[in-house]
């Protein structure tokens, strides 16, 4: 009987060391009545001071101020880049008017160019600029009506009584005058003219033909003579507003032309 209890106590300790092995059987470990189990937790983060968001708030507020500072730098480039294009284009269109009143040809295009940019800046001188291109007057055509009108201009008037006519010729016979001052003999008032036309000055040939003896039959030439001086002057005006830049200057759109002004773009 005692080697059978043995036999037997040792096949069930082999069993349930086999069934253990394979994994049939765990053995496992209970706390003990009345223990509790409790999980590790974190520390809670202390909150922040009030030095810490005063701290936190001015790096804000500076790096929000550099971020407006360049949007306004930005800005004002971009507005300056759109300006000097602007007036750019409009001395070119200045150019090409100058081009074609000297030509004689008509503006066409450039009419409504000239209208569109500077109509607010020198109204008048773009409605002259219309009006001689619709008739116009060159150089060239000056030059040689002041040459079909020199045996008028130099022959003193016919018109005009006995007396006035001696009293005229005795006082051309003694002339005193500096040495230094131009000659008031028709013959050279002429050739002045003529060397003022040929050299653009067309204002000094005018002051120089109604001068001269025979100036009643040249009313037709000082007339064009007149238009092409303002034409002339009314181009001055456009071109010193497009390189002036003032106010009033409109870009292709019609859009005034914005410039940014020395206080805005001071830091």
């Amino acid at each position: 009987m005692l080697a059978l209890i043995c036999a037997v106590a040792l096949g069930g300790a082999g069993g349930l060391w086999a069934a253990s092995r394979l994994g049939w059987i765990e053995f496992t470990s209970k706390p003990a009545t009345g223990a509790t189990v409790t999980a590790p937790f974190a520390s809670p983060t202390p909150a922040p001071s009030a030095a810490d968001l005063e701290s936190a708030q001015t790096a804000l507020g500076v790096r929000m101020a550099e971020l407006e500072q360049r949007m306004t730098r930005l800005n004002l480039e971009a507005e300056a880049a759109s300006g000097n294009a602007a007036r750019a284009e409009g001395l070119l269109i200045a150019a090409a008017a100058r081009r074609a009143v000297e030509r004689g040809a008509p503006l066409g295009f450039l009419e409504d160019q000239l209208k569109l940019r500077f109509g607010n800046a020198q109204p008048n001188a773009v409605t002259t600029l219309v009006e001689v291109s619709r008739s116009p007057v060159t150089l060239d055509a000056l030059e040689q009506g002041l040459a079909a009108l020199e045996p008028t201009l130099v022959a003193p008037p016919r018109d005009v009584n006995v007396v006035t006519r001696v009293r005229t010729e005795l006082a051309s016979l003694f002339v005193i005058r500096r040495a230094s001052a131009p000659s008031p003999a028709p013959e050279q008032r002429y050739g002045r003219a003529r060397t003022f036309l040929e050299t653009g000055r067309a204002e000094a040939a005018i002051d120089e033909v109604r001068r001269m003896p025979g100036h009643d039959a040249a009313g037709n030439w000082l007339a064009l003579a007149e238009r092409y001086v303002r034409a002339q002057r009314a181009l001055d005006l456009i071109e010193t507003a497009a390189i002036l830049e003032p106010r009033d200057l409109n870009d292709g759109s019609g859009a005034p032309v914005t410039t940014p002004s020395a206080a805005a773009s001071a830091p």
